[in-house]
Protein backbone atom coordinates (compact mmCIF):
# COMPACT_ATOMS: atom_id res chain seq x y z
CA UNK A 1 0.00 0.00 0.00
CA UNK A 2 1.24 3.39 -0.78
CA UNK A 3 1.62 5.90 1.98
CA UNK A 4 -0.54 8.60 2.51
CA UNK A 5 -3.71 6.37 0.67
CA UNK A 6 -7.01 7.74 2.31
CA UNK A 7 -9.36 4.89 4.00
CA UNK A 8 -12.91 5.95 4.84
CA UNK A 9 -13.66 4.18 8.29
CA UNK A 10 -16.22 2.17 7.87
CA UNK A 11 -18.23 3.99 10.64
CA UNK A 12 -18.75 6.85 8.37
CA UNK A 13 -19.97 4.75 5.08
CA UNK A 14 -23.58 5.32 4.34
CA UNK A 15 -26.61 3.39 5.44
CA UNK A 16 -27.25 1.82 1.91
CA UNK A 17 -23.90 0.76 1.75
CA UNK A 18 -23.94 -0.67 4.43
CA UNK A 19 -27.35 -1.89 4.10
CA UNK A 20 -25.64 -3.92 0.94
CA UNK A 21 -22.72 -5.17 3.17
CA UNK A 22 -24.54 -6.71 6.05
CA UNK A 23 -26.94 -8.82 3.66
CA UNK A 24 -24.58 -11.25 3.51
CA UNK A 25 -24.63 -11.62 7.18
CA UNK A 26 -26.94 -13.92 8.54
CA UNK A 27 -30.07 -12.86 10.15
CA UNK A 28 -29.01 -13.62 13.82
CA UNK A 29 -26.34 -11.90 12.98
CA UNK A 30 -28.05 -8.62 11.97
CA UNK A 31 -30.49 -8.58 14.69
CA UNK A 32 -27.85 -9.28 17.57
CA UNK A 33 -24.30 -8.68 16.80
CA UNK A 34 -24.40 -5.38 14.01
CA UNK A 35 -26.69 -3.24 16.58
CA UNK A 36 -24.34 -3.46 19.01
CA UNK A 37 -20.39 -2.30 17.11
CA UNK A 38 -21.64 1.13 16.72
CA UNK A 39 -24.29 3.97 16.08
CA UNK A 40 -24.33 4.11 12.79
CA UNK A 41 -23.95 0.76 11.66
CA UNK A 42 -27.30 0.27 14.28
CA UNK A 43 -28.70 3.43 12.78
CA UNK A 44 -28.16 0.82 9.21
CA UNK A 45 -30.00 -2.22 10.46
CA UNK A 46 -32.98 -0.07 12.21
CA UNK A 47 -33.70 1.45 9.18
CA UNK A 48 -35.15 0.15 5.56
CA UNK A 49 -31.47 -0.30 4.46
CA UNK A 50 -31.42 -3.59 5.26
CA UNK A 51 -34.90 -4.96 5.02
CA UNK A 52 -35.46 -4.76 1.04
CA UNK A 53 -35.63 -8.61 1.13
CA UNK A 54 -37.21 -10.12 4.27
CA UNK A 55 -36.49 -13.67 4.55
CA UNK A 56 -36.96 -15.33 7.57
CA UNK A 57 -38.83 -18.68 6.28
CA UNK A 58 -36.33 -21.20 8.02
CA UNK A 59 -35.98 -19.38 11.49
CA UNK A 60 -39.92 -19.54 11.19
CA UNK A 61 -40.69 -23.43 10.55
CA UNK A 62 -38.87 -23.86 14.23
CA UNK A 63 -40.92 -21.23 15.87
CA UNK A 64 -44.33 -20.16 17.86
CA UNK A 65 -46.97 -18.25 15.92
CA UNK A 66 -46.22 -15.24 18.68
CA UNK A 67 -42.71 -15.13 18.02
CA UNK A 68 -43.25 -14.72 13.92
CA UNK A 69 -46.07 -12.75 14.61
CA UNK A 70 -43.63 -9.86 16.76
CA UNK A 71 -40.31 -10.91 14.00
CA UNK A 72 -42.86 -10.14 11.42
CA UNK A 73 -44.58 -6.27 12.53
CA UNK A 74 -40.56 -5.71 13.93
CA UNK A 75 -39.16 -6.07 10.69
CA UNK A 76 -41.84 -5.06 8.32
CA UNK A 77 -41.59 -1.94 10.88
CA UNK A 78 -37.81 -1.26 10.02
CA UNK A 79 -38.34 -1.48 6.31
CA UNK A 80 -40.72 1.49 6.38
CA UNK A 81 -42.93 -0.12 3.74
CA UNK A 82 -40.07 -0.87 1.29
CA UNK A 83 -39.40 -4.34 1.29
CA UNK A 84 -39.39 -6.09 -2.09
CA UNK A 85 -39.55 -9.79 -1.21
CA UNK A 86 -41.18 -11.59 1.88
CA UNK A 87 -40.81 -15.16 3.02
CA UNK A 88 -41.93 -17.07 6.02
CA UNK A 89 -43.42 -20.01 6.99
CA UNK A 90 -46.50 -20.89 9.41
CA UNK A 91 -48.61 -17.27 9.64
CA UNK A 92 -51.20 -18.57 12.20
CA UNK A 93 -54.06 -16.41 11.80
CA UNK A 94 -55.16 -13.07 8.88
CA UNK A 95 -54.96 -10.45 10.87
CA UNK A 96 -50.51 -11.24 10.20
CA UNK A 97 -51.77 -11.80 6.37
CA UNK A 98 -53.42 -8.50 6.62
CA UNK A 99 -50.38 -6.55 8.26
CA UNK A 100 -48.42 -7.77 5.36
CA UNK A 101 -50.82 -6.62 2.41
CA UNK A 102 -51.15 -3.39 4.15
CA UNK A 103 -47.84 -2.55 3.60
CA UNK A 104 -47.19 -4.04 0.31
CA UNK A 105 -46.74 -1.26 -1.74
CA UNK A 106 -43.55 -2.35 -2.76
CA UNK A 107 -44.04 -6.10 -2.72
CA UNK A 108 -42.69 -8.49 -5.87
CA UNK A 109 -42.19 -11.55 -4.07
CA UNK A 110 -44.02 -13.01 -1.54
CA UNK A 111 -43.50 -16.90 0.04
CA UNK A 112 -46.54 -18.21 2.65
CA UNK A 113 -46.14 -21.54 2.82
CA UNK A 114 -48.13 -23.50 5.44
CA UNK A 115 -49.90 -20.76 6.58
CA UNK A 116 -53.50 -20.62 8.28
CA UNK A 117 -54.98 -17.81 6.43
CA UNK A 118 -58.62 -17.83 4.94
CA UNK A 119 -59.78 -17.39 1.60
CA UNK A 120 -62.13 -14.29 2.82
CA UNK A 121 -58.85 -12.33 4.19
CA UNK A 122 -57.14 -13.34 1.15
CA UNK A 123 -60.48 -11.83 -1.10
CA UNK A 124 -60.37 -8.72 1.37
CA UNK A 125 -56.59 -7.72 1.07
CA UNK A 126 -55.27 -8.94 -2.21
CA UNK A 127 -55.64 -6.03 -4.33
CA UNK A 128 -53.28 -4.53 -2.02
CA UNK A 129 -50.97 -7.09 -3.65
CA UNK A 130 -51.23 -5.77 -6.85
CA UNK A 131 -47.44 -5.60 -7.52
CA UNK A 132 -46.49 -9.19 -6.57
CA UNK A 133 -45.05 -11.36 -9.75
CA UNK A 134 -44.75 -14.41 -7.37
CA UNK A 135 -46.61 -16.01 -4.74
CA UNK A 136 -46.11 -19.26 -3.01
CA UNK A 137 -49.26 -20.53 -1.10
CA UNK A 138 -48.32 -24.36 -1.07
CA UNK A 139 -49.94 -26.35 1.99
CA UNK A 140 -52.03 -23.16 2.44
CA UNK A 141 -54.90 -25.74 3.15
CA UNK A 142 -57.83 -23.11 4.42
CA UNK A 143 -57.76 -21.46 1.21
CA UNK A 144 -58.90 -22.83 -2.57
CA UNK A 145 -60.26 -21.55 -5.58
CA UNK A 146 -61.82 -18.59 -4.20
CA UNK A 147 -58.34 -17.15 -3.03
CA UNK A 148 -57.06 -17.91 -6.04
CA UNK A 149 -59.25 -16.50 -8.24
CA UNK A 150 -58.92 -13.31 -6.16
CA UNK A 151 -55.60 -13.33 -6.83
CA UNK A 152 -55.47 -13.37 -10.04
CA UNK A 153 -57.70 -10.44 -10.68
CA UNK A 154 -55.83 -8.26 -8.66
CA UNK A 155 -52.41 -9.16 -9.22
CA UNK A 156 -51.70 -8.37 -13.09
CA UNK A 157 -48.01 -8.73 -13.03
CA UNK A 158 -48.06 -12.23 -12.02
CA UNK A 159 -45.57 -14.21 -13.73
CA UNK A 160 -45.22 -17.13 -10.66
CA UNK A 161 -47.25 -19.36 -8.82
CA UNK A 162 -46.41 -21.68 -6.56
CA UNK A 163 -49.16 -23.91 -4.83
CA UNK A 164 -47.70 -27.45 -3.50
CA UNK A 165 -49.94 -29.44 -1.36
CA UNK A 166 -48.59 -32.52 0.75
CA UNK A 167 -50.34 -35.60 -0.25
CA UNK A 168 -51.78 -36.47 3.11
CA UNK A 169 -53.54 -32.73 2.76
CA UNK A 170 -55.66 -33.72 0.25
CA UNK A 171 -56.82 -37.03 0.63
CA UNK A 172 -60.09 -36.18 1.71
CA UNK A 173 -60.98 -33.94 -1.14
CA UNK A 174 -62.54 -35.05 -4.30
CA UNK A 175 -60.95 -33.09 -6.85
CA UNK A 176 -59.07 -29.60 -6.90
CA UNK A 177 -60.16 -29.15 -10.83
CA UNK A 178 -61.89 -25.32 -9.04
CA UNK A 179 -58.33 -24.11 -8.56
CA UNK A 180 -57.11 -24.91 -11.47
CA UNK A 181 -60.04 -23.38 -13.28
CA UNK A 182 -59.63 -19.96 -11.23
CA UNK A 183 -55.39 -20.01 -12.06
CA UNK A 184 -56.50 -20.31 -15.99
CA UNK A 185 -59.48 -17.97 -16.37
CA UNK A 186 -57.28 -15.17 -13.95
CA UNK A 187 -53.34 -15.60 -14.57
CA UNK A 188 -52.72 -15.14 -18.59
CA UNK A 189 -49.09 -13.86 -17.80
CA UNK A 190 -48.04 -17.61 -15.78
CA UNK A 191 -44.72 -18.34 -16.81
CA UNK A 192 -43.77 -20.39 -13.82
CA UNK A 193 -46.46 -22.86 -12.20
CA UNK A 194 -45.87 -25.56 -9.74
CA UNK A 195 -49.30 -27.82 -8.39
CA UNK A 196 -47.43 -30.97 -7.48
CA UNK A 197 -49.98 -33.18 -5.62
CA UNK A 198 -52.92 -31.00 -6.17
CA UNK A 199 -56.02 -33.57 -6.74
CA UNK A 200 -56.74 -32.21 -10.36
CA UNK A 201 -57.86 -33.85 -13.83
CA UNK A 202 -56.69 -33.95 -17.50
CA UNK A 203 -58.97 -31.41 -18.62
CA UNK A 204 -58.36 -28.61 -16.06
CA UNK A 205 -54.37 -28.56 -16.74
CA UNK A 206 -55.18 -28.53 -20.60
CA UNK A 207 -57.79 -25.51 -19.49
CA UNK A 208 -54.24 -23.54 -18.20
CA UNK A 209 -51.80 -24.40 -21.31
CA UNK A 210 -54.77 -23.03 -23.35
CA UNK A 211 -55.46 -19.99 -21.59
CA UNK A 212 -51.79 -19.14 -20.20
CA UNK A 213 -49.80 -18.96 -23.38
CA UNK A 214 -46.62 -18.19 -21.90
CA UNK A 215 -45.74 -20.82 -19.21
CA UNK A 216 -42.36 -22.06 -19.64
CA UNK A 217 -42.58 -24.34 -16.62
CA UNK A 218 -45.33 -26.55 -15.27
CA UNK A 219 -44.94 -28.78 -12.65
CA UNK A 220 -47.70 -31.52 -12.19
CA UNK A 221 -46.07 -33.95 -10.12
CA UNK A 222 -48.29 -36.15 -8.40
CA UNK A 223 -51.26 -35.63 -10.22
CA UNK A 224 -51.92 -38.90 -11.14
CA UNK A 225 -55.36 -38.18 -12.83
CA UNK A 226 -53.30 -36.16 -15.61
CA UNK A 227 -52.27 -37.89 -18.63
CA UNK A 228 -51.23 -35.03 -21.24
CA UNK A 229 -51.48 -36.73 -24.71
CA UNK A 230 -47.73 -36.10 -26.25
CA UNK A 231 -48.64 -34.28 -29.58
CA UNK A 232 -50.70 -31.64 -27.11
CA UNK A 233 -48.05 -30.99 -25.33
CA UNK A 234 -45.42 -30.73 -28.42
CA UNK A 235 -47.94 -27.64 -29.43
CA UNK A 236 -45.78 -25.85 -26.13
CA UNK A 237 -42.28 -25.59 -27.67
CA UNK A 238 -41.26 -23.28 -24.81
CA UNK A 239 -42.92 -25.41 -22.43
CA UNK A 240 -40.77 -27.68 -19.38
CA UNK A 241 -43.44 -30.55 -18.14
CA UNK A 242 -42.77 -31.83 -14.90
CA UNK A 243 -44.31 -34.61 -14.18
CA UNK A 244 -47.17 -36.53 -13.59
CA UNK A 245 -44.76 -39.40 -12.61
CA UNK A 246 -42.72 -39.11 -8.97
CA UNK A 247 -39.03 -39.87 -9.69
CA UNK A 248 -37.60 -39.14 -6.55
CA UNK A 249 -39.75 -39.94 -3.13
CA UNK A 250 -41.61 -37.28 -1.29
CA UNK A 251 -39.61 -36.16 1.46
CA UNK A 252 -41.47 -36.38 4.84
CA UNK A 253 -38.21 -35.89 7.38
CA UNK A 254 -38.79 -32.33 6.11
CA UNK A 255 -42.47 -31.92 6.50
CA UNK A 256 -42.11 -33.58 9.93
CA UNK A 257 -39.59 -31.02 11.13
CA UNK A 258 -41.14 -27.63 10.05
CA UNK A 259 -43.30 -26.90 12.83
CA UNK A 260 -40.28 -28.21 15.50
CA UNK A 261 -40.15 -24.94 17.54
CA UNK A 262 -40.94 -26.53 20.97
CA UNK A 263 -38.44 -27.13 23.69
CA UNK A 264 -35.61 -25.25 22.09
CA UNK A 265 -33.46 -22.80 23.87
CA UNK A 266 -31.37 -22.39 20.88
CA UNK A 267 -34.33 -19.41 19.77
CA UNK A 268 -34.20 -17.16 23.00
CA UNK A 269 -31.76 -15.06 21.52
CA UNK A 270 -34.41 -14.42 18.97
CA UNK A 271 -37.68 -14.34 21.43
CA UNK A 272 -35.31 -11.72 23.11
CA UNK A 273 -34.70 -9.53 20.67
CA UNK A 274 -38.49 -9.26 18.68
CA UNK A 275 -40.50 -8.58 22.62
CA UNK A 276 -37.93 -5.73 23.16
CA UNK A 277 -39.17 -3.07 21.00
CA UNK A 278 -38.22 -0.24 21.73
CA UNK A 279 -36.07 -0.97 25.49
CA UNK A 280 -33.79 -2.36 23.02
CA UNK A 281 -32.92 1.41 21.25
CA UNK A 282 -32.91 2.82 24.48
CA UNK A 283 -30.33 0.55 25.52
CA UNK A 284 -27.97 0.45 22.22
CA UNK A 285 -27.96 4.22 22.28
CA UNK A 286 -26.75 4.49 26.01
CA UNK A 287 -24.09 1.98 25.03
CA UNK A 288 -22.53 3.90 22.85
CA UNK A 289 -21.14 7.39 23.19
CA UNK A 290 -20.45 9.79 20.55
CA UNK A 291 -17.12 10.03 21.59
CA UNK A 292 -16.41 6.42 20.85
CA UNK A 293 -15.21 5.48 17.66
CA UNK A 294 -14.80 2.08 16.11
CA UNK A 295 -11.45 1.07 16.26
CA UNK A 296 -11.91 1.10 19.73
CA UNK A 297 -14.10 -1.82 19.37
CA UNK A 298 -14.09 -4.92 20.48
CA UNK A 299 -16.07 -7.57 19.06
CA UNK A 300 -17.47 -10.92 20.03
CA UNK A 301 -18.81 -13.13 17.48
CA UNK A 302 -20.76 -16.38 18.83
CA UNK A 303 -22.84 -18.49 18.49
CA UNK A 304 -25.69 -20.40 20.83
CA UNK A 305 -24.06 -23.92 22.10
CA UNK A 306 -27.43 -25.71 22.03
CA UNK A 307 -28.14 -24.48 18.37
CA UNK A 308 -24.87 -25.53 17.44
CA UNK A 309 -25.37 -29.03 19.20
CA UNK A 310 -28.61 -29.65 17.31
CA UNK A 311 -26.95 -29.45 14.03
CA UNK A 312 -29.13 -26.35 13.19
CA UNK A 313 -27.78 -24.07 10.64
CA UNK A 314 -29.12 -20.52 11.13
CA UNK A 315 -30.71 -18.72 7.85
CA UNK A 316 -28.65 -16.71 5.43
CA UNK A 317 -29.50 -13.46 4.46
CA UNK A 318 -30.56 -13.38 0.41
Amino acid sequence: MEEGCDFRPWDELIPDTLGLIFRNLSLLEILTVVPGVCKSWRKAVMGPYCWQEIDIEEWSQHCSPENIDQMLQLLITRSCGSFRKLCVSGISNDLSFAYIANHAKCLQTLRLPRSQISHSIVEQVAAMLSTLTFLDLSYCIKIGAEALEAIGKNCKFLTGLRRIMHPLEVIDKLSQDDEALAIASTMPKLKHLEIAYLLVSTSSVIEILTNCRQLELLDVRGCFNVNLDENFVKKFPRLKLVGPNVVDYYDMNGWDSCSDYSGSSGYLAWDFVAGMGDDYDEISDGYWGDEQQIEDVEMWFYDDVEAMDAGYDWPQSP
